[in-house]
């Protein structure tokens, strides 16, 4: 599942460069915050909520972020990881995105190590504003770095602002 979605992020990259669409120095830093369900795929489900910072700055086609999720069974992920926005139109942007961060289950499904890495893409409506409006898919696994991978997936409603109009 993990090299599926490497190689579904590397195409991706690869569109968005062919195709010319960044329109990145067009948008500022976002505030991102989430709410979804954890471990769809599996009976460990519960409740999801996430925030991070995606930077403005691109670094080629890449964009930085940071974020710190948690879940209603205790559950924290703190991670960082690179993004590219490829737009479709004005209006809808289509975000893959990697990273890796530190896990701490609770009592919540036990990933098998402390080291966690996160694939997944956002499919955001944008507003004239420059919020967002969108919809996550994400697999977090361990990459066999642990004795078990068992991976988890998870499905969140996504909302960014613009990070400076929260300062006004």
């Amino acid at each position: 599942m993990h090299k599926i979605a490497l190689g579904l992020l590397s195409l991706l990259v690869w569109c968005a460069l062919a195709a010319g669409q960044s329109r990145a120095d067009d948008d500022p830093a976002f505030l991102s915050v989430g709410v979804g369900i954890y471990d769809i795929n599996d009976d460990k489900r519960a409740a999801e909520m996430r925030m991070e910072y995606r930077f403005a700055r691109n670094f080629w086609i890449f964009k930085p972020f940071f974020g710190a999720s948690g879940t209603t069974d205790a559950a924290a992920y703190g991670y960082g990881g690179l993004l590219v926005d490829i737009y479709f139109g004005p209006r809808w942007v289509l975000t893959p995105n990697a990273a890796v961060g530190l896990y701490h289950e609770g009592s919540g499904k036990k990933l098998g190590h402390v080291v966690e890495f996160r694939t997944g893409f956002e499919l955001a409506y944008r507003f004239d504003n420059r919020s967002r409006l969108g919809i996550a898919f994400h697999h977090i696994s361990n990459a066999s770095l642990g004795d078990k991978n068992p991976g988890t997936e998870l499905l969140a409603i996504v909302y960014s602002v613009p990070f400076d109009s929260l300062l006004k």
